[in-house]
């Protein structure tokens, strides 16, 4: 035989192995074999797959001169490729000990089987050192490996066949087309297992970028929990984005929202129907029904032929459903079960993170209360002390001041809303100086600003007036001629700002910062009206809204607070 001949017979047969192995990978259960970490056990599989491929190269070699002109290596060197060391050499050993051990004819068998197992060992040596697959699986490496290999193996032949002189016009027939044609197999062979990697990587991508999409649009109504609202919306926007008959939701008892094909007679609010979705939340096993009858649905007529039905959970607990449907015109597929799956997992971290909100909701206001608790006896005293230095000069004077003392802590202490206005805010700081300026007189003296259209803008209560106290006790009342005290409160860029700024003594740059510090005992009796409301500020808006100290040494200081408009969510919160 020619070499052109032989070359062209060994390609055809050539072409029959890679159709075997492209139909093979594309089998579903040899393809999540190939594509998730394997196991001890995948590993026998692997070994028996590539060594059954490697038999079948040498089957469909072609008897030259005594010898098989045959095609192993590109299975066994793909398969220490892809499976390292261990698969490589179990291929390896297969292909290699059946040229030796099975009378098939030739007197080259010795050195065949034996380079046919050192070429499994090699590739998988190699991919073993390289790790990586993207690397590992590159069908230019394949192609260099079997080339080497393969001139390893002509030299065997020469230097172990006997007679040499018959093994050396073999090899001038063979060795190019054996070469070339494992070769480019093993290239091939790469090159179609990454294929299918990629290919699995794209659907995984198309997967996560839909649960993450409808994440996304269902993560501000689910923080509200499961309830009938909540469920009608999410199901739509599942139905909306991804290609199902039927989208529904249940809790653990009712159906709570159906969008979709048989929508007439699965209705929200009626208590679940169909046994599979029982059988969910009872046992927590999502489950892939391909079978109409299986599905359970008592209507006759019921337009849904297969469901996928996946649990929702909250700390553990059953919950829930998610559940797609399919119909004749409309097939689920495993792409959607892993797309329930997700969803089904997001979801349930949404409910779960409802719960630690609720409980993160209901500290935070216990802590504004006990912190709003904390400044009116502050300022209570205060203003006690104040009226106590009158009753004695002025009784009439301390009778009025009383009269202003009851109006604000009767408006004080009967007001239980989080939120007051501008308006309220600032009669109350105007009670508050009232008291202030008897004691003061001309020492004080105090303008309030207000911007045309902030007088109903809802703030917490009681963060004005501790600002102004301190700017009068901690700033011009310890100066000998006094000063003074200006508030303003304008809108700007769809915020409320005020400031509270002071002439008086001002504070160095390690004082201001002391205020808001940890445990700090140094300042905490000058800065304890300063350092809860910024607390409350965090906490009901967040650290970007925390107070904002500009102040120096004899060049007075000015605070500044920015509050945005109360939403519902900072309603909820508080």
């Amino acid at each position: 035989m020619t070499i052109t001949g032989l070359l062209i017979t060994l390609f055809e047969n050539f072409g029959i192995i890679a159709a075997a192995a492209f139909l093979l990978l594309s089998w579903g259960a040899f393809r999540k074999l190939v594509l998730k970490e394997t196991t001890l056990k995948d590993k026998f599989v692997l070994i028996l797959f590539f060594g059954t491929f490697g038999i079948l190269g040498t089957y469909v070699g072609v008897p030259v001169e005594g010898a098989i002109a045959n095609l192993r290596a590109m299975a066994v060197i793909t398969a220490g490729l892809f499976g390292g060391p261990l698969v490589g050499m179990g291929a390896g050993l297969i292909a290699g000990g059946h040229r030796i051990l099975i009378d098939i004819g030739g007197f080259t068998y010795i050195p065949c089987g034996l380079s046919t197992f050192l070429e499994g060992l090699a590739a998988g040596l190699i991919s073993a050192r390289l790790k990586d697959k993207e690397s590992v699986l590159n069908w230019r490496l394949a192609v260099l490996i079997g080339f080497v290999g393969e001139s390893l193996h002509m030299l065997m032949v020469l230097a172990l066949a006997r007679p040499f002189t018959t093994a050396l016009d073999l090899l001038r027939i063979i060795s190019i087309p054996m070469i070339l044609l494992n070769a480019l197999g093993a290239g091939l062979f790469v090159q179609i297992i990454s294929i299918v990697l990629k290919d699995r990587a794209r659907r995984a991508s198309i997967q996560a970028q839909k649960a993450l999409n409808i994440a996304n649009k269902t993560v501000s109504h689910l923080r509200s929990g499961l309830n009938l609202d909540t469920a009608r919306i999410t199901a739509q926007i599942i139905f909306d984005n991804i290609s199902v008959a039927a989208v529904s939701i249940t809790d653990d008892h009712r159906i709570l929202a159906f969008i979709g094909a048989g929508e007439d007679h699965h209705k929200a609010g009626q208590k679940i129907q169909t046994r599979s979705t029982k059988v969910v939340v009872e046992t927590s096993k999502p489950l892939f029904i391909k079978n109409k009858s299986k599905i359970g649905c008592n209507m006759k007529g019921c337009p849904l032929h297969s469901a996928i039905i996946v649990p929702l959970k909250k700390s553990g607990n059953i919950v829930g459903a998610l559940k797609l449907y399919g119909d004749k015109n409309v097939l689920l597929s495993d792409t959607d079960l892993q797309i329930a799956l997700g969803l089904a997992n997001l979801f349930s971290t949404q409910l779960e993170l409802e719960d630690i909100q609720l409980k993160t909701q209901l500290l935070a206001q216990a802590e504004i209360k006990r912190l709003q608790s904390q400044i009116k006896p502050h300022f209570l005293f205060n203003s006690l002390n104040t009226i106590t230095s009158f009753c004695r000069t002025s009784p009439d004077k301390a009778r009025e001041l009383l009269v202003e003392l009851s109006t604000y802590l009767r408006k004080s202490l009967a007001n239980h809303k989080d939120f007051v206005t501008v308006t309220d805010e600032l009669q109350q700081v105007r009670s508050y100086l009232a008291i202030e300026k008897a004691r003061f007189g001309e020492r004080i003296k105090v303008s309030i600003d207000m911007k045309q259209g902030c007088e109903e803008w809802p703030i917490p209560p009681l963060v004005i007036q501790p600002l102004v106290e301190n700017a009068v006790r901690h700033g011009i009342a310890v100066k000998e001629d006094g000063g003074s005290v200006q508030v303003k409160v304008s809108k700007l860029n769809s915020e409320l700002h005020v400031s509270v700024r002071d002439d008086g003594v001002g504070m160095n740059k390690k004082q201001s910062e002391g205020i808001f510090r940890r445990n700090n005992m140094e300042y905490s009796s000058d800065g304890i009206g300063l350092k809860n409301i910024n607390q409350r500020m965090e906490q009901i808006y967040g650290p970007q809204y925390k107070i904002v100290i500009d102040s120096g040494l004899e060049l007075g200081t000015t605070i500044h607070l920015r509050i945005p408009m109360v939403t519902s969510e900072i309603m909820l919160t508080n």
